[in-house]
């Protein structure tokens, strides 16, 4: 399978800036200061792993009516100078003393004496990525600025995916998928959990996936019980329910789906928990339309959940946004009234409780469309698929 080109034309960035800027005008922001790694690359396509380290923080300054300025380390100028930025102002770092406050001072003072609005992301969900020391002495130096929360106008141009975002997500759907379908080559009776993990970590990089910075998941008799510890050494035994969760990326962009598999054998409660998480899904396929809110979504596939667990899983919602990073803006929570838009890439993860302790998770990965939505992720099957001995 060809893979998707890697980065975006200059067009994309453009048509992003023009979007965001006529939101800009609607609040009279002056402009919105970006300090986290997604939003900084959505506008520069400054893609880097550099970010992994705490040691320096970076920014982008979008104005109302110009090009967005980068304010960076200069470890990252050959980078930035790669992208559509043209204004790049840079100083040396790490630099505790003064790490880039300076630039930012004599970038947005002038819209400190015009007692200009700017947006800055304050919401759920967000981070501040500097030393909120530094924030303090940056605002203490802008006494004129009014701060805006701008979460909101980020949160709607990034729910909507474009064409060739949703290509890059879709390719490493499909890339995920693939392994899935070597489940019988890669997992086996006996074989330690922490194995199992890495044989999967393994082969969705064999298959092209740029990396695959989380897996979570679990195996118990009948079932699981913990899904975010790290995998232990316990050998996978007959009657086990082993689940993993993929987060793989590409250039980028994340899948983020399931799948469920028996070792060897498997007991009447697991298939019947496999069957109403499945079905749960097809509610929820169903349901997933343009005009549907995420409340609305929520509530389809716990109608089908309610057939064994009225309160379903304990994780707090059935899905949520996907693109750039794992999970994204928004939730399909009975508190979550965003509406589904067409482009919109979603994973929908309906969860129950059942037996003794047992959980289990079923995750698809979809993009929303005028009608029916369309499949990223590969369809599970719909019987629960059992995994022989070796």
């Amino acid at each position: 399978m060809d893979s998707p080109v890697r980065g975006f034309p200059v067009s994309e960035f453009e048509a992003r800036l023009k979007r965001v800027q006529k939101l800009m005008a609607a609040e009279d922001l002056a402009g919105i200061l970006l300090m986290t790694e997604p939003e900084v690359r959505y506008f520069s396509g400054f893609h880097t792993q550099f970010w992994q380290s705490p040691t320096r923080p970076w920014f982008l300054f979008i104005p109302a009516d110009k090009k967005p300025i980068a304010v960076i380390p200069e470890i990252g100028v050959a980078l930035m100078q790669k992208t559509w930025i043209e204004d790049i102002r840079t100083w040396g770092a790490p630099c505790p003393k003064d790490d880039g406050i300076t630039l930012l001072l004599d970038l947005l003072e002038p819209l400190s004496i015009r007692g200009s609005r700017l947006g800055i992301m304050k919401g759920h969900e967000t981070s501040l990525r500097m030393p909120l020391g530094d924030y303090e002495s940056l605002m203490s130096g802008l006494p004129g600025m009014e701060l805006v929360d701008a979460t909101d106008i980020l949160r709607s141009l990034r729910m909507v995916k474009s064409e060739a975002e949703i290509e890059k997500i879709s390719h490493i759907c499909n890339i995920a998928s693939r392994t899935f379908e070597r489940a019988n080559e890669i997992f086996y009776k006996g074989q330690p959990l922490a194995e199992a993990f890495r044989a999967f970590r393994m082969e969705c990089l064999a298959q092209g996936a740029d990396d695959v910075p989380y897996l979570a998941g679990g195996a118990d008799q009948g079932g699981y019980r913990d899904i975010i510890s790290p995998p232990s050494q316990r050998p996978l035994q007959s009657g086990d329910i082993l689940m993993l969760d993929t987060g793989a990326t590409f250039d980028g962009y994340f899948c983020d789906f399931d799948r469920n598999f028996s070792i060897e054998q498997s007991d009447d409660l697991s298939h019947q928990t496999y069957d109403i998480l499945w079905r749960a899904t097809e509610a929820g396929m169903t349901a997933a339309r343009p005009g549907t809110t995420c409340r609305e979504l929520f509530h389809s596939m716990q109608s089908v959940i309610a057939e064994i667990d009225v309160h379903g899983g304990e994780v707090g919602r059935y899905g949520h946004g996907l693109g750039m990073q794992l999970t994204e803006w928004p939730s399909h929570a009975d508190f979550d009234e965003t509406v589904l838009e067409e482009n919109m890439v979603i994973t929908l993860e309906p969860s129950l409780n059942y037996g003794d302790g047992l959980i289990m998770v079923h995750e698809e990965n979809i993009v929303v469309q005028n009608g029916a939505p369309r499949l990223l992720s590969m369809r599970a099957p719909p019987e629960l698929p059992i995994i022989g001995g070796r």
